[in-house]
């Protein structure tokens, strides 16, 4: 650290709707935000095909299409941006400690928005077929499943969850599990075992995505007690496993839960560090969607603002 090295006011680690809300709300405040938006910028909307559920975009808009907006709309009130990943953050003291590789760049606050990335099964077929039939969000994609056969995978409360609201859409669900009982709340559990259109395959694991190279046609199941393999013809698969936040740079430093969400105080975005604030999926695994991941966005960015003034005073 150089005498003369400059402390940046707010510096936003992650550039999806989250950060880039907070980089839209602390330049309009004047504070010429650092966005480090990451090699994989955008989050996960950046996989997303059609978002038809954010205000504002009465015909839908695709996931990159979103971002690529709120990205010029952040920029053109000031924010500057380094598309490179943190490889290391130090917040024992102020300013704060960030660095790209050799490089390091102190900042007064910082705001975290590094998001969530939803688990997948592993499977290179999974892979082809995301967007395609495969997905990881029954609030985003089961519109579009109307009147057809879909299969959901998992045992949690998710997957209960996504089940029951894909029941609006399809004509059938099945949901798989490779267990013989759901780990699942007892009451979800039993309101998806007494749905006439969910079908429970017990002891099944998907090994394959089928599908004619444009989209999903089916999924190769084996019963995982006596091996036997065969043929769904399902449109959809909808993969509800659980979601990891990308949060390996901060621990040992910030409060998380079991699964590695940061944990923030109520009613706001602060971290157990004053002056370190977290938005988005990265503290969410309640809602994660893009629009509550802006809206927590906005509060990082009041709270940053307002905490720096504080500083000032």
């Amino acid at each position: 650290m150089t005498p003369d090295q400059k402390i940046e006011n707010v510096i936003i680690i992650g550039s999806g709707p989250a950060g880039l809300t907070s980089a839209i709300y602390t330049a309009r405040a004047n504070l010429s935000p650092l966005m480090i938006e990451g090699e994989e910028s955008g989050g996960q909307l950046m996989t997303t095909t059609e978002v038809e559920n954010f205000p504002g975009f009465e015909h839908g808009i695709t996931g990159p299409d979103l971002i690529a907006v709120m990205r010029k709309q952040a920029e053109r009130f000031g924010t500057r941006f380094i598309t490179r990943n943190v490889t290391k953050v130090d917040f024992e003291q102020r300013p704060f400690k960030v660095w790209i590789g050799d490089k390091l760049h102190l900042a007064k606050t910082i705001i975290i928005s590094t998001g969530a990335k939803a688990k997948y099964l592993g499977l290179p077929s999974e892979k082809q077929y995301a967007n395609r039939g495969v997905s990881a969000c029954a609030t985003c994609d089961g519109a579009f499943f109307r009147n057809q056969e879909i299969g959901v995978v998992g045992g949690g409360d998710t997957a209960m969850e996504e089940a029951m609201f894909l029941t609006r859409f399809a004509s059938k669900v099945i949901l798989m599990h490779r267990r013989d009982s759901f780990r699942a709340s007892k009451i979800m559990a039993e309101r998806v075992m007494q749905n006439p259109k969910i079908e429970i395959m017990w002891n099944t694991e998907v090994t394959e995505v089928l599908g004619d190279g444009k989209s999903m046609t089916g999924a190769r199941i084996k019963n995982t007690v006596n091996g036997e393999v065969k043929e769904l013809p399902i449109t959809g698969l909808f993969l509800a496993i659980g979601h990891k936040p990308n949060t390996e740079l901060f621990h040992g430093m910030l409060d998380m839960d079991e699964t590695g969400y940061l944990i923030t105080q109520p009613n706001s975005t602060y971290t157990k560090i004053p002056g370190v604030f977290a938005a988005g999926d990265v503290q969410d695994h309640v809602y994660r969607q893009a629009i509550t991941a802006a809206g927590t966005g906005c509060m990082a960015a009041i709270d940053a603002e307002r905490w720096l003034e504080g500083q000032e005073a």
